[in-house]
């Protein structure tokens, strides 16, 4: 059996049940407002946002969301997300635990900080 993949944000999120959309929803809202420039698109099948390069992924899965910042993303904030199962490049915010909406927007305005930081250089 082949699964669709998703050609939008919108087509991701609807997707999951309804407790998990408004969650993800509100990721969605969060990276919007801290990155008000940067533009949607599916990448690697998972909603991602992009403004002078990937500034993060998001994604959904049984009992977390996952939150892709890149290494850097994650080594800036590591003492915060010290807290959450991660790995090089990932965090997962359990979904049984309030999310971490403040934090998820400090990750992300650093995030297009950084991108457009690498942009100046060249």
């Amino acid at each position: 059996m082949e699964v669709k993949k998703p050609e939008n944000i919108d087509e991701y999120i609807g997707a999951f049940p309804n407790d998990v959309q408004e969650v993800l929803e509100k990721v969605r809202m969060t990276i919007q407002k801290a990155a008000p420039d940067a533009k949607e698109k599916i990448s690697y099948s998972m909603p991602a946002f992009e403004q002078n390069g990937i500034v993060v992924y998001f994604a959904a899965f049984k009992n977390h969301i996952g939150l892709y910042a890149l290494p850097s993303g994650h080594a800036a904030f590591a003492e915060k997300l010290s807290k959450y199962k991660s790995g090089k490049g990932s965090v997962q915010f359990p979904l049984k635990e309030p999310m971490p909406f403040d934090l998820i927007d400090e990750i992300v305005k650093f995030r297009v900080k950084e991108n457009l930081e690498k942009v100046k250089k060249k």
